[in-house]
């Protein structure tokens, strides 16, 4: 298949369009040779013609869909201009990808953004890292360069270069941060810290704002970063090119001049500006050209911080510092100095006297007035030997002022420049090798372009050259390594162009002889260009403009320039009159002084030449285009020493809008910055390379008969002469196979087209299948239908039959019950008549005698009634009076009560009251008893006073019973009076009855709806109350969640600051016994290991600043008191006070004085004898205190039992709830109030005994007679250990133990029999030696530690032992046996030692973790990531295809799997598990190394687009699951090591799920919790499909899920990548050991410690 045969129905082309540049058809007919036009469809669905005159006219085809957002413009298929520019454009606008390689360049997109892509976990990620295997970055390419120089120790370069805006100086400063941060391993150095603050002070100094940039370089820089042998920075160089000084006197529109001066400007209220006498930049004429005062989101003043700070870290002195802000403000003022013209014809320039600005310039600088004034308007001449002095014209002097102040930016510059490099220079060794960072102007093209545009494109033409002899060279390389049979690239050359600028008689040539001529002029200097380049010698690349006589054009490689003669001799010639450098040679400042001293040629060719009025001096000056000519050839003579990386940096818009994409601009920077030569140079060969896997891989299906992965190569060589006829179009390597350009659409198009008929005769013979199936389906159910309509048919028959027979039962039935109904009806309604009225008339008789009965009653209950309301009414007023009595004398005797409560709190009094207190508690329980016995009395004689009065009633009762049987019978004639009368009086009964009663109804629902009322405010109130106590606990919880998280943050901080100190102390070490090794050259002498250690110094760790930061911040909870502002003392305050032991004799007596109520003013002043004699009276009280204490117990339980027995006989014989409940009350009362009292007498006990701690010198008679304190002989089961044997059992114990018989020791023994040690000595009352035990055993610890500080089994060993010992000291510490009876405290202050011994204790949990990461570090990806543990999963898949131009993988050594993941896991559990340590130990340390594995991987996968397909999805959520089974089988999924593994998890989930409708976009969202939104548009923008069953994923299901995550408030910081560097801090639980015993102790004979005694 030729390449004719690619145009065909449906391929993509490009044609040209003036907007868009390149836009995409269709072809909608095959294209035969011969035919004129091709029918094109444009992606707006216009048809159009496009006309092809010949084959040559065709346009460019479209690259594969496999190839779309192709990371590496050199793998396209079609290497074209319309292919490149489409390709950036989808990477840019849709990935949001801004870096893409091209061979070996880099082109960089500026996205006028912020983007989080450039933090140091970036630079993790990519640290270490192929450059082939991770997605393009700034950091590659650093990566890259410095891997190369450590690899072949050869220097490297990094060339970066583009238009003013393209983000070439943004891109220099990440490089140099990945330099700093990688080769400062980890931590940041002097150097390091340098070469980051130089790039403010560049920036302020050389950066102006432009009309395409805010920040835009005016100068071009050369930096050299200097690395020793162990890949460290150690020095650094910076050379500056063609610095812009033009723009110190004029700047065009919309434009700024150099930063520096506007931060000046709005500085000027500082204190130590004033003197300045600056103002607001509009009033400067140097300032305000370009009418720009200030740069939105820029804070000039804040920059003038950071440069201050910058020049401070790089060792300017401040004094220096306003030196040279003094001079630039000079400058400033320079520009307003006034020039005046005068004379007949204003041929003569003045300047005032008086001018005030000229005052302050010579104020500033030093210099004479006068003078300066003089000489700008005058010049001397040299005339026959003679010296005359001639006046200027106002536009000359005018000129000679600006020729001054550019000259004196320009030494200021140079100066600082050259203070920078002394600052660099290297001051820890030789320099080994270097990384250069070129940071150049790229190719200008103006409206009018002058001399800097001349030089810039000049210096871009040596570039191009460079660049295009580089790739060419390793283009050649990768032929030779492959072995191919290969002919000679041509690629254009611009070493024409290159002689027509520098050659002989060029146009540098000719201008320096110009320059040289009395009366040379640019007029002069253009008709020799004509004469010379057009007329005599033609050249190819010179033209002359049609319309101007004064211009040239030069046809540079990149485009065409137009240039304007005028004023390039005098930029050129950059002179300045040596009578104004004389006046500053003389200032009275020392830095103008030294910035115009005789420098000889450096300060020449730095600053262009001084003119003087000597002719002889004059002609050997040198010019800037020679200058810069020779800096030029300097450094393109670095370059071709050194190993080049190119950066393209291109600026995709003129508006400076974030992510707008501007085709025209973006195809001129890539014309004009070589990205496209590169291209035609990769599209003359072989620009297609794949692998013969890779190509297997995808081809497989092209290939005829059974092939393996294993016979890949001759499978390859056998059927591609078979696909692709011409044997020129292909070309077989060692390890890759090449092909022409084009090729690969041509296999894609086989591929295609072999997979279309595999999909026909696949569809053919499943429509079959499909149409037999619904035959058969259609056959049985057809069968099935007649079946089943004959049997309801029959069914029908039957079911008729039966329901004619039924019909006439029915009828039968029916006709009968019909009559037998009507005569039941006429029989029963007869009956109910004659009922009905028999019932009536017995009613009516009836009534009569119930109404005559009922008149009876009703009186006679109407009566009774009327009584009884008026008896219970005179019964409720007594009860209510005698309650109101009897509530007032309670209230009096409350009152009482209260008052003589009140009273007796007053007396509580630690020292005296306590008598009065006891004799009134007496007499309060007499009183209390006589008023029972009163009580009892009263009850007494009310009840004979009720037996009187119920006999009395009694006796009535039986009267009026013998009187009403005596009274007659009533009359029963009643007469009609009496009969209205009662009459009368039973209807008022009624309506007094109706009316109560409905009184009753009203005050029921009144008392319903109180009811209900009150129902709804409790709920109400409950509701209230659980809403409040909801509100409560959640701003509880919230508090305590942020305190334990500042605590965590705290105790993070403090052990960040404990590994810092740890390194600074190894690199003491190291410095120590590296000068040590020094002194013993000269006179070496062996020494014995155990004098070295009994010589050896107290640790630093004991007395460092971190040592004694509170217990707070330490990981264990130790009972020492810990206060914050102990911490904030311990951390803040100075070195001489934090050396002060924590615990002192002033903390003590202030906790005393808090304790005791005592005011500390007074306090304070307190001294030996008055703190004895206050301790005395505290102890005098104290012991009557106690005294009271035991004998109010027991008094206490009586008067309790006597008190219930009191409560029970009232409660019995009291018939007053009232009373009951009062007493009650009082009784309770009373017994807090005696609890309260006890629990204040056993605080003070406890207080003599902390005050007897800290006083036990001045008061060891009474400690020792104290009962409650044991005596230390009563301490048994310890070990004894002379001190003479001291070292010995140090040595044998911990300094000079074998590993293995350390670790067949049980676990904790060394740090047991180090306790029992010091405790012997303790309490044999030598606390000199026990301290020097202790802080022996934790210097020969840490020495261990050091010594071990790689292995894991070791570490674990001496954490264990260090926690132990730690928490045996916190055991027995006077703080912690306050609680216990049992322990005996130490007399030795430990304190310090216990703090030493907590750093110890975090020193070896990082030291151990840091192992164990070590060994982890480089296996993580490749085990989880890349090994496939699923066989034969991925073998289908597309892999990732390396760049054109890398070498191919070298197969050797196994690659790393899962099971060494594990594996090291395992042993970490392992040596934790062996030496017993607590499970909480376990679970810290596995969440810190699952995190790191989590981010590691997750950074990875987030980098690389190779691992974003669903089958490495599918591998990695295996590999993962495998580590989450490990860890469950070992019980450590509790404490968060799972929980860590989440976002690695999701984010294989979401290469797994589906992702095309909207619900999934929403399950998506639910689903991926623990992913940030950018993590996610990254995984789902990175997708690559597997198989061509697969899809990418759309941009508008991208879209979607964004909309869908704005909405998500998940409180993520903005982050991409996770901070690998994170460490969580670690706590160490406290919990009490069992108490050791020296017949516990198992100690083997091999430890040889037989000289230690048991006591």
């Amino acid at each position: 298949m030729t390449s004719l045969e690619l145009y065909s129905k449906g391929a993509s082309v490009w044609i040209p369009d003036p907007d868009a540049v390149w836009v995409s058809a269709l072809l909608l007919q095959d294209y035969s040779p011969g035919e004129k036009h091709l029918q094109l469809q444009l992606c707006n669905g216009k048809e159009v013609r496009y006309p092809v005159v010949t084959p040559s006219d065709l346009p460019p085809l479209g690259n594969p869909d496999i190839l779309e957002g192709e990371n590496d413009l050199t793998a396209l298929s079609f290497l074209h201009e319309p292919a490149v520019l489409h390709n950036l454009r989808v990477r840019f606008l849709d990935y949001s990808s801004i870096y893409t390689y091209c061979g070996i360049v880099l082109v960089a997109i500026n996205p006028y953004d912020q983007l989080p892509i450039y933090g140091e976990e970036v630079i993790d990620a990519y640290s270490g890292q192929d450059m082939d295997d991770m997605e393009p970055h700034i950091f590659s390419v650093a990566e890259e360069a410095y891997r190369t120089m450590t690899r072949e120790e050869k220097n490297q370069s990094i060339i970066i270069s583009g238009e003013s805006g393209s983000g070439k100086t943004v891109s220099a400063k990440f490089t140099m941060r990945y330099f700093a941060v990688v080769g400062g391993a980890a931590q940041q150095t002097s150097v390091e810290e340098r070469v980051l603050a130089s790039n403010p002070i560049m920036e302020s100094i050389g950066n102006a704002k432009t009309t395409r940039n805010d920040n835009s370089s005016r100068f071009g820089k050369y930096i050299e970063i200097g690395f020793g042998r162990k890949g460290d920075i150690i020095a650094a160089n910076m050379r500056t090119y063609l610095l812009e000084k033009s723009r110190v006197v004029f700047q065009a529109a919309a434009e700024r001049n150099y930063h520096i001066f506007y931060q000046l400007c709005a500085s000027r209220e500082l204190p130590e500006m004033r003197s300045f006498k600056l103002d607001a930049p509009e009033r400067f004429h140097y300032t305000s050209h370009g009418g720009e005062m200030l740069i939105p989101g820029t804070d000039d003043l804040s920059d003038l911080e950071r440069t201050r700070s910058a020049f401070t870290i790089l060792g300017v002195q401040p004094d220096q510092q306003m030196e040279l802000f003094r001079i630039l403000a000079a400058v400033l003022h320079l520009g307003n100095v006034n020039i005046q013209a005068s004379g007949r014809s204003s041929d003569r320039g003045y300047v005032d006297a008086d001018d005030r600005s000229l005052a302050v310039f010579s104020k500033l600088l030093g210099v004479e007035g006068p003078q300066m004034a003089h000489w700008l308007c005058h010049r001397r001449l040299a005339v026959g030997g003679e010296m005359l002095v001639k006046p200027m014209s106002a536009q000359q002097a005018v000129d000679a002022r600006d020729a001054l102040a550019k000259h004196i930016y320009g030494q200021m510059f140079t100066w600082t420049v050259q203070r920078l490099n002394s600052a660099l220079c290297s001051r820890r060794g030789q320099t080994k090798s270097f990384i250069g960072v070129l940071d150049i102007y790229g190719f200008e093209t103006f409206d009018r372009n002058s001399f800097e545009q001349f030089c810039i494109n000049y210096a871009n033409e040596k570039l191009q050259q460079q660049f295009n002899r580089h790739v060419f060279h390793l283009e050649q390389e990768e032929y030779v390594r492959e072995e191919l049979a290969w002919s000679r690239i041509e690629f254009s050359d611009n070493q024409q162009c290159i002689s027509l600028i520098e050659g002989q008689l060029g146009l540098f040539d000719l201008l320096d002889e110009e320059c040289r001529m009395p009366k040379g002029s640019d007029e002069s200097w253009v008709r020799k260009l004509y004469d010379q380049h057009l007329t005599s010698k033609p050249h190819p690349h010179f033209r002359k403009p049609r319309m101007s006589n004064s211009a040239f054009i030069v046809l540079h490689f990149a485009d065409m320039v137009q240039y304007e003669g005028d004023g390039f001799l005098d930029k050129n010639r950059d002179t300045v009159f040596e009578e104004l450098i004389n006046i500053l040679r003389a200032s009275q400042s020392e830095l103008v002084a030294e910035l115009f001293q005789q420098q000889g040629d450096v300060s020449s060719v730095a600053n262009g030449s001084v003119r003087s009025g000597k002719r002889a001096t004059r002609e050997h000056r040198l010019t800037v285009g020679f200058q810069f000519r020779q800096s030029l050839q300097m450094l393109m003579d670095t370059l071709n020493s050194t190993t080049p990386h190119y950066v393209r940096c291109i600026k995709p818009n003129d508006l400076k809008e974030p992510f707008l994409f501007d085709p025209s601009r973006t195809v001129q920077q890539l014309r004009a910055c070589g990205v496209l030569e590169t291209i035609r140079i990769s599209a003359a060969g072989y620009p297609s390379r794949w692998t013969y896997e890779e190509f297997f891989s995808r081809y497989r299906i092209l290939l005829r008969g059974p092939h393996s992965q294993d016979q890949a190569q001759a499978s390859c060589r056998q059927a591609l002469p078979q696909l692709i006829p011409g044997p020129d179009q292909y070309c077989f390597g060692k390890t890759k196979v090449f092909f022409r350009a084009g090729q690969v659409a041509v296999l894609e198009k086989l591929r295609a087209e072999r997979l279309r008929v595999a999909a026909v005769i696949i569809q053919t013979r499943v429509r079959g299948w499909l149409v037999r199936i619904r035959y058969i389906r259609i056959y049985w159910a057809i069968v099935t239908i007649q079946r089943y309509c004959r049997g309801a048919l029959a069914r029908r028959l039957a079911l008729m039959l039966r329901h004619s027979k039924a019909a006439l039962v029915i009828q039968k039935t029916y006709r009968m019950v019909v009559v037998r109904q009507l005569f039941l009806m006429i029989r029963q309604a007869t009956i109910t008549i004659q009922a009905f009225t028999r019932g009536t008339l017995e009613r009516r008789r009836y009534r009569l005698m119930v109404a005559e009965r009922a008149a009876m009653l009703l009186q006679a209950r109407v009566r009774g009634w009327l009584a009884r309301q008026a008896y219970r009414r005179v019964r409720a007023a007594v009860v209510f009076i005698q309650c109101c009595v009897r509530r007032r004398a309670a209230r009096r005797e409350l009152l009482k009560l209260k008052k003589e409560a009140r009273s007796v709190e007053k007396y509580r009094e630690l020292n005296k009251g306590m008598e009065v207190k006891l004799m009134q508690l007496q007499l309060r329980a007499d009183q209390e008893a006589r008023e029972g016995a009163a009580l009892r009395e009263t009850l007494r004689a009310e009840r004979e006073a009720t037996s009187v009065e119920l006999e009395a009633l009694r006796a009535t009762i039986r009267k009026l019973e013998s009187l009403k049987k005596e009274k007659p019978q009533p009359c029963s004639v009643i007469s009609e009076k009496e009969e209205e009368e009662r009459r009368r009086a039973e209807e008022k009964a009624a309506q007094e009855i109706l009316q109560l009663t409905q009184e009753l109804q009203a005050l029921q629902r009144e008392k319903d709806s109180f009811c209900k009322e009150r129902e709804d405010l409790s709920a109400r109130l409950l509701e209230q109350e659980k809403a409040q106590e909801e509100c409560v606990r959640q701003a509880v919880s919230q508090a305590s969640a942020a305190l334990r998280a500042e605590l965590d943050e705290e105790r993070r901080k403090y052990q960040g600051l404990l590994r810092e100190f740890t390194r600074l102390e190894q690199r003491y070490d190291n410095l120590k016994e590296m000068s040590l090794l020094t002194e013993r050259t000269k006179a070496h002498r062996r020494t014995d290991s155990t004098q070295s250690l009994s010589l050896e110094p107290l640790s630093p760790t004991l007395l460092s600043p971190q040592s004694l930061t509170p217990l707070s911040l330490s990981p264990f909870q130790s009972a020492f008191p810990s206060p914050e502002e102990v911490r904030r003392v311990s951390v803040t305050s100075p070195s001489c006070e934090r050396r002060a032991p924590v615990w002192s004799f002033e903390t003590a007596m202030d906790q005393l004085m808090e304790m005791m109520d005592v005011a500390k003013d007074p306090a304070v002043k307190m001294k030996g004898e008055d703190l004895a004699h206050a301790y005395d009276a505290v102890r005098v009280a104290n012991k009557f205190l106690e005294s009271q204490v035991r004998g109010q117990h027991s008094q206490r339980e009586e008067e309790l039992e006597a008190l219930r027995r009191q409560l029970s006989q009232a409660i019995s014989s009291s018939s007053s709830a009232a009373q009951q409940q009062e007493l009650l009350e009082a009784r309770e009362q009373e017994c807090v109030r005696l609890r309260r009292e006890l629990k204040e007498l056993r605080s003070t006990v406890s207080l003599r005994r902390l005050l007897t701690q800290v006083l036990p010198s001045a008061f060891a008679p009474e400690t020792t007679s104290c009962p409650s304190r044991p005596k230390p002989a009563a301490v048994s089961g310890l070990l004894e250990c002379r001190k003479r044997d001291e070292t010995k059992l140090i040595k044998n114990l911990i300094t000079d133990i074998r590993a293995d018989s350390a670790l067949a020791l049980p676990p904790g023994l060394p740090a047991s029999v180090l306790f029992l040690c010091a405790r012997q000595a303790d309490c044999s009352g030598d606390q000199t030696h026990a301290r020097s035990l202790f802080t022996a055993a934790v210097t020969a610890m840490k020495a261990a530690l050091k010594k071990h500080s790689n292995d894991v089994d070791m570490t674990a060993l001496w954490l264990k032992n260090a926690c132990l010992l730690h928490d045996l000291l916190t055991q027995h510490s006077p703080a912690q046996t306050l609680d216990s009876d049992n322990l005996v405290p130490l007399t030795t202050d430990v304190s310090d030692l216990i703090r030493a011994l907590s750093d110890l204790c975090i020193q070896a949990y990082q030291q151990l973790l840091s192992i164990t990461e070590k060994r982890l570090q480089n296996i993580i990806v490749p085990a989880l990531l890349e090994s496939e543990t699923i066989p034969g999963l991925t073998s289908s898949a597309v892999k990732s295809r390396k760049r054109a131009n890398s070498d191919p993988r070298r197969v050797g050594g196994d690659a790393p799997t899962m099971a060494l993941v594990l594996r090291e896991l395992g042993a970490l559990h392992a040596a934790l598990s062996r030496q017993d340590l607590p499970p909480a130990h376990f679970s810290q340390a596995f969440h810190q190394l699952t995190y790191l594995i989590s981010a590691s991987a997750l950074n990875s996968l987030l980098l690389r687009k190779d691992m974003c397909c669903w089958s490495r999805g599918m591998q990695i959520r295996y590999n993962v699951s495998l580590l989450e089974e490990w860890l469950r089988s070992r019980g450590l999924q509790a404490g968060g090591a799972v929980a860590t593994l989440e976002p690695l998890i999701q984010a294989v989930q979401l290469l797994q799920a589906g992702k095309k409708t909207e619900a999934d976009a929403q399950a998506l969202v639910q689903t991926c919790t623990a992913l940030s939104s950018q993590q996610i548009v990254k995984i789902l923008t990175l997708y690559t499909p597997n198989s061509d069953a697969d899809e990418r994923v759309t941009l508008n299901f991208i879209r979607t899920v964004q909309g869908l995550l704005k909405g998500r408030s998940d409180g993520q910081p903005p982050q991409l990548l996770m901070d690998v560097r994170r460490v969580f801090p670690v706590t160490f639980l406290y919990s009490p050991p069992p108490v050791l015993h020296a017949e516990q102790l198992v100690i083997p004979d091999s430890l040889k410690i037989s000289f230690l005694r048991r006591v």
